[in-house]
């Protein structure tokens, strides 16, 4: 957890040490923070970065600009990623949280390490349209950038390897793990299902958790789920050039998803109804349609009106509502 000092009858209270735990329910992590040992200071220099308008070209923009708390750090009601000089971009901006479990990342899964992910956020010129070289000569010259660096990192040099470490020791440290699945696999107060939701986990269970595994509800791969005949975005092929990959996806987690739309890698449905309403019977024959959408000849998930209402009542008790409202992790004003 990470502590946060105050005072008790005017003493200085000590802090807490700020330390990485994976939630009891949770696989080890693929990032362990062995090269980037997380302190208060590198959390706090992170935290100050990912809200910082001067990491964008024009100082109109930031990290939580595109991933906003209250929708658990995704970009609700924006289909796409929208950047500077009103630049709308072709792919919807994924929630951030649980990133030390994912091996690669984007929807193409173009990166394949956490401390480079937000690269493309920097560097993209429909998002921040910046260079790296501009944003260590930005902070190395904007008060108090130099001294928050050493107390991170030592001394007060700026370059992008510590900038990018600072922010994972952010963005690294958001654990989503509390919400009323997590309570209920836990055996904990508050993790009581309703029958409807209870429902709607066994109708999960036997017909998504293939490929939304338990307990991340991802499996980290990549496929299509047939949204088009001829995708207008080659998904994955543009990262291995294998027409095996074309028009496929990440498979996203469905943490939180209650709180997160739009949906889909282009943000073409704004509810779950209509996403639930695609597996029943919006599917596409893509050629590269993943065989579980094609079973006996029959394309999607058939689910009854009943089934999906179900499901979703189950989706809900995903959302962690001790994540998203957070302070540690709030919307900090500009220096």
């Amino acid at each position: 957890m990470v502590g946060i000092g105050c005072k008790k009858n005017n003493v200085e209270m000590p802090q807490t040490p700020i330390t990485f735990a994976a939630p009891s329910n949770f696989p080890a992590p693929v990032y362990q923070f062995t090269d980037n040992t997380v302190s208060q200071a590198g959390f706090d220099l992170g935290h100050r970065l990912f809200y910082e308008n001067a990491l964008s070209i024009d100082n109109s923009t930031n990290c939580g600009s595109c991933h906003q708390q209250f929708a658990a750090f995704a970009n609700l009601d924006h289909k796409v990623s929208h950047g500077v000089n009103n630049c709308f971009g072709t792919r919807n901006a994924p929630p951030l949280f649980n990133l030390v479990w994912q091996p690669n990342f984007m929807w193409d899964g173009g990166v394949h390490h956490i401390e480079l992910s937000a690269l493309n956020a920097l560097v993209n010129p429909c998002e921040m349209a910046n260079t790296l070289d501009n944003i260590v000569k930005t902070l190395s010259n904007k008060p108090p950038y130099p001294q928050l660096f050493k107390n991170a990192f030592g001394s007060t040099e700026i370059n992008s390897q510590r900038l990018f470490k600072a922010l994972t020791q952010f963005t690294g440290m958001m654990v989503s793990a509390n919400s009323t699945y997590d309570k209920y696999i836990r055996k904990e107060k508050g993790g009581e299902f309703t029958s409807d939701e209870l429902a709607g986990y066994a109708l999960f269970k036997q017909k998504c958790n293939t490929c939304h595994s338990e307990p991340l509800f991802t499996n980290n791969s990549f496929t299509s789920n047939g949204l088009d005949i001829n995708p207008k975005d080659a998904g994955r092929e543009i990262i291995t050039l294998a027409m095996a990959d074309f028009g496929t996806f990440r498979v996203p987690t469905l943490r939180n998803i209650a709180v997160t739309s739009p949906y889909m890698h282009n943000g073409r449905f704004g509810t779950l109804d209509n996403v639930l309403k695609h597996y029943n019977s919006g599917v596409k024959n893509h050629n590269n349609l993943d065989a579980k959408l094609k079973q006996n000849g029959v394309l999607g998930i058939p689910l009854s009106a009943t089934e999906q209402q179900q499901i979703i009542s189950f989706l809900k008790t995903l959302t962690d509502n001790e994540f998203i409202h957070d302070p540690k992790f709030a919307e900090l004003p500009q220096l």
